[in-house]
């Protein structure tokens, strides 16, 4: 979710700002007065770069920073003359910002800093009712001797070993100080190899300047996977396995979510609609997901389990709105993440994804996941599987012939008193009580049914675990 409590945080963004020692080649000012009528608009501030610049300078200030308790929220990104070079998405009243060739501040790329018209950006996410926002954009850049040298930190052996069919668990969705976590992409991969997962993945905000050490990272005992979160004024979503930088920015009559999850799919990555249903602005600017034609659209995975189960995310209504497309017939499948900007505490169950894939590499790992060839637990283990009119097993994320309405679920490492509840067509029907362990034999022919699924469930009603559903064909 990330922009719901960020406005008290400032990152490495904060450390102390370089000045350099000659006089820039170029500096610029640019002010401005925003109401609240300027919100969710990208504010573009256009300076030439010439040649021989080495070091780009920024500092952000503007003012009040709360409004009734509420943050402004206004974050920065760039734009050279061939594209992105990041976006700092964090809170605070003041941004500074430093690029180099070789060295930038967390969020944006470090290289050439190429003559021609560059842009600066002013993402202007929220401006409260009530006192203007005055706000000042001060751009420095500097030339230099052109012998910086590279500073890369020292990378993980990197074995990469490709291990074959089985279930892998991991993390889709995870932040860190490259936007507004709280931790390194270092500290991250460490925290997810202490906790024994097979995959993670990193999804900062509107950036991927985080991926470059993030793929050094993939060991034989844990898989690195790249991503971002586009972080719209509209809501969140995932673009999986997608290594370059996707344009965030929806723009009514130009740029649509449609288009860009036609782009991240076309791209070879995996869109996940993120946490629909967290509270919105003002209290996480942007996060409730609003695109009317987008429920689901093109969208073919849905996050329904974000962060705890009973956290702020209400996890609970994205459940129920997926299983209302569920219920219209649609062929959509879930995925969790936990969202995380800093180590979890050993007490906070977080759901993950235990993928069946056929090799544990990135590609494989997505395609498990677009198909639904997965499960969402906080720790129980649920397999639920279809027996073919061939003798052949399908499984969750499977379609099926009408004739095959045979299901076997099988669990392990319940609570004793845990409740399991069939859900056909995005409707409970039956449930019984768990165990610890165990098999159930079901027949849904009766139903008539276009999808099933089971979730199972604790005393006090919290989700534990939850199969993606088998899809019958209409016809």
């Amino acid at each position: 979710m990330g922009l719901s409590r960020i406005c008290e945080f400032l990152s490495s963004e904060s450390l102390p700002f370089v000045v350099a020692l000659a006089s820039p080649l170029v500096r610029h000012t640019f002010e401005g007065t925003l109401t609240a009528d300027d919100s969710k608009r990208y504010l573009n501030n256009a300076f030439e770069v010439p040649d021989g610049v080495e070091r780009l300078e920024l500092k952000l200030e503007f003012a009040p920073l709360r409004v009734s308790g509420i943050g402004n929220m206004l974050t920065l990104s760039v734009y050279d003359p061939a594209g992105s070079r990041g976006a700092g998405h964090r809170g605070g009243a003041e941004h500074r910002v430093f690029i180099t060739r070789y060295s930038a501040t967390p969020g944006y790329v470090p290289g050439p800093l190429s003559a021609g018209l560059w842009l600066i950006e002013i993402d202007t996410h929220l401006i409260m009712p009530g006192p203007p926002c005055d706000y000042q954009l001060e751009v420095a850049a500097y030339g230099g001797s052109g012998n910086e040298a590279p500073s890369w930190p020292p990378t993980h052996p990197g074995i990469r070993l490709r291990r074959g069919p089985g279930w892998y668990r991991g993390d889709l969705h995870r932040h860190s100080d490259h936007s507004d976590g709280h931790w390194t992409v270092d500290d991250l991969v460490a925290w997810a190899r202490a906790n024994r997962l097979d995959f993670v993945t990193l999804t900062d905000h509107n950036t991927i300047s985080g991926l470059a050490r993030m793929d050094d990272l993939t060991a034989d005992d844990l898989l690195t996977i790249g991503g971002s979160e586009m972080t719209t004024y509209w809501g969140h979503a995932l673009a999986l396995g997608v290594h370059r930088w996707v344009d965030w920015r929806v723009q009514p009559g130009k740029r649509s979510m449609r288009d860009i999850a036609s782009e991240v799919t076309e791209s070879g990555g995996v869109f996940v609609i993120a946490h629909p249903k967290s509270p919105g602005d003002p209290d996480c600017t942007g996060c409730d997901w609003r695109y009317a034609d987008m429920m689901p659209g093109n969208a073919r995975v849905v996050e329904v389990w974000n962060g705890s189960w009973t956290g702020d995310s209400n996890n609970e209504r994205a459940v129920a709105l997926w299983y209302s497309w569920l219920e219209q017939g649609l062929r959509i499948v879930a995925s969790a993440g936990s969202d995380a900007h800093e180590a979890t505490p050993p007490n906070v169950r977080l759901g993950y994804n235990v993928v069946y894939a056929n090799e544990l590499t990135e590609r494989e790992i997505l395609e498990a996941i677009a198909t639904g060839h997965s499960y969402l637990s906080s720790g129980p283990r649920l397999e639920l599987t279809a027996e073919m009119p061939n003798g052949l097993l399908a499984m969750s994320g499977d379609l099926l012939p009408r004739e095959a309405t045979k299901l076997r679920l099988r669990w392990q490492l319940a609570n004793g008193d845990a409740r399991l509840r069939l859900v056909v067509d995005g409707r409970f029907v039956e449930e019984q009580t768990a165990g610890s362990s165990g098999e159930w034999m079901l027949d849904v022919g009766r139903w008539s049914a276009r999808s099933c699924l089971v979730e199972l469930r604790t005393r006090s009603d919290e989700l534990a675990a939850m199969t993606n559903p088998i899809f019958w064909d209409a016809s």
